[in-house]
């Protein structure tokens, strides 16, 4: 059993810190001190069946706190799994808070092992073995390819481990084995296909995946663009083997991940990557010209989230679309009582919200709104994400 200490507690490092705390000493650090206190009450604050009913029924290792320095002294290994939101400004990931815990643990810590899970640019971790040469051999990184809402089970059943460590360097190499295998400890999966990258390679993985991903959403959203243009049937075209259209991507990682990708290409000549984020623009001002041409007076917009089952809206594309159809003047009564968003007017009464809409807007279908479909205008063909 090791001592873990995992940083941060949004989808990754959450799912994370559960899956090592079957077979380890397990300590969650955050800085909201509400998320600490639900973790401590073995309540999830994120949206995602197994973690649920992991922190109530299973024998977890597992206790959170905002207090850093104790948990990164005691710990053997330190697992970063802080946001590294996409600065549009920079043109780069803001990876400010991943630095951060790293300077927090060098000033505690001179042995444990440090595994790097956030989103970073490609090149981050030779960066930082550059700025911290003498601790380099105890950096390492590890990509994640989780879905938000079902991150324990795709840790439970990952499709595959990758552990990103300079391949000359022994300590490095050994130190990313020890890793792999508490995460094949943790799975229930067995015989998981795992990957001993360098560590540059491994950043590249992850964005290059989840650009791969936003490549097939946009596909066939532009098919789905041509049909609805052209009078066809698009679930005749797709058939029922690939994606289901959508307002876009969206969700926390591919729009970030695919612009930060694009912006690593800076001065490598591309097509495609760069059409991969201009698709998701225009299909979004597609749907909200095609809304705004049939004219409705109220829209109601029907979950602000991504996907079924998940308390995640950040980067939604329907956010995408409210933005669009507020600029040309269409009002929208949204479900989160007595709040606002994006200055819009809430509605948090159901039925009033059914009534007062002439168009309820769905980037997914729900069997709530059977009764107002005529009302729902969607492109989810399958419903399903």
């Amino acid at each position: 059993m090791m001592k873990i200490t995992v940083a941060g507690t949004g989808y990754v490092g959450l799912s994370m810190a559960v899956l090592l705390a079957q077979h380890n000493d397990v300590t969650a650090v955050d800085i909201i001190p509400e998320k600490v206190e639900l973790l401590n009450s073995r309540k999830s604050p994120i949206a995602d069946e197994y973690i649920e009913k992991y922190l109530a029924e299973k024998p977890l290792s597992l206790t959170a706190t905002t207090d850093w320095r104790p948990a990164y002294t005691s710990a053997e290994l330190v697992v970063i799994a802080t946001p590294t939101n996409y600065d549009a400004d920079k043109n780069y990931f803001d990876t400010s808070s991943v630095e951060s815990v790293i300077d927090q643990v060098l000033s505690v810590n001179d042995s444990c092992t440090i595994v790097v899970k956030s989103t970073v640019p490609v090149g981050f971790t030779k960066g930082i073995h550059e700025k911290y040469p003498e601790n380099a051999h105890r950096m390492i990184f590890s990509p994640e390819f989780l879905r938000e809402g079902q991150a324990l089970y795709d840790n439970l059943y990952p499709s595959r481990i990758i552990v990103g460590a300079p391949q000359e360097w022994a300590d490095s190499v050994q130190r990313a084995d020890v890793f792999a295998k508490l995460l094949q400890q943790g799975a229930i999966k067995q015989d998981i296909p795992t990957l001993h990258l360098n560590p540059t390679e491994a950043e590249a993985v992850k964005l290059f995946s989840n650009t791969y991903l936003a490549l097939r959403v946009a596909y066939f959203n532009e098919l789905d663009t041509y049909a609805e243009m052209k009078g066809l049937n698009a679930r005749q075209i797709i058939g029922s083997h690939y994606n289901n259209p959508s307002f876009g991507y969206g969700g926390y990682c591919l729009p970030k991940d695919t612009k930060q990708l694009l912006a690593n290409y800076a001065d490598v000549p591309n097509d495609i990557i760069g059409a991969i984020v201009a698709a998701n623009k225009t299909r979004k001002d597609y749907i909200a010209d095609h809304i705004a041409s049939l004219a409705p007076h109220t829209v109601g917009i029907y979950r602000l989230t991504m996907k079924s089952n998940s308390d995640n809206f950040r980067q939604s594309s329907i956010q995408g679309i409210m933005k669009r159809l507020s600029k040309k003047g269409i009002t929208e009564p949204t479900l989160k009582p007595g709040q606002k968003f994006f200055d819009y007017e809430v509605c948090g009464d159901f039925e009033e919200f059914k009534k007062r809409s002439d168009m309820i807007v769905a980037n997914r279908m729900s069997s709530e709104l059977q009764d107002v479909k005529e009302k729902v205008y969607t492109r989810d063909l399958y419903s399903r994400d």
